[in-house]
C-alpha cells in the first residue's frame, strides 16, 4: 500500500484531498505546518507528499528542499498543489526539488491521475 502525507495549513484542503485520494487504497497522513510535515515524513517516509507553498513554520519549498537533501528522504515524490500559479512560483517549485506542480483549485480526477503517474500505478 502506497503511503502519502497531506501537508497543507488548511483543513478544508486536507480534506478535499483525503476525500480524493482514499477511495484509492493508499495510507493517508496529514500535516498541518511545514515543520509537521517535515517530521511527519521522516518518521513515515512516505511515497509521495501533496505539499502546500505557504504554510506557516516553514514553507513547503523549504520542507521540499530539506527532504531532498536528507538521503532518507530525498526520493519521496513530491507533489506541490498550491494557489500559487506564477511561473515564478513553479520554476522555485522546480528549483527546490519538486517532482510535479498542481494549482488550486484543483480538479479531484487531475490530482488522482498525476499521483498515480507519479507513483507508477497504470489506470
Amino acid at each position: 500500500m502506497y503511503k502519502i502525507l497531506i501537508a497543507d495549513d488548511g483543513e478544508d484542503i486536507r480534506e478535499l484531498i483525503r476525500l480524493t485520494l482514499e477511495e484509492e487504497g493508499y495510507e493517508l497522513s496529514e500535516a498541518v505546518d511545514g515543520n509537521d510535515a517535515l517530521e511527519k515524513a521522516r518518521a513515515l517516509k512516505p511515497d509521495l507528499i501533496v505539499l502546500d507553498v505557504m504554510m506557516p513554520g516553514k514553507t513547503g519549498y523549504v520542507v521540499c528542499e530539506e527532504l531532498k537533501k536528507d538521503p532518507a528522504t530525498k526520493n519521496i515524490f513530491i507533489l506541490f498543489l498550491t494557489a500559487r500559479g506564477s511561473p515564478i512560483s513553479q520554476n522555485t517549485a522546480n528549483q527546490s526539488g519538486g517532482d510535479a506542480y498542481m494549482t488550486k483549485p484543483f480538479e479531484p480526477a487531475e490530482l488522482r491521475t498525476k499521483v498515480k503517474k507519479a507513483l507508477g500505478i497504470k489506470n
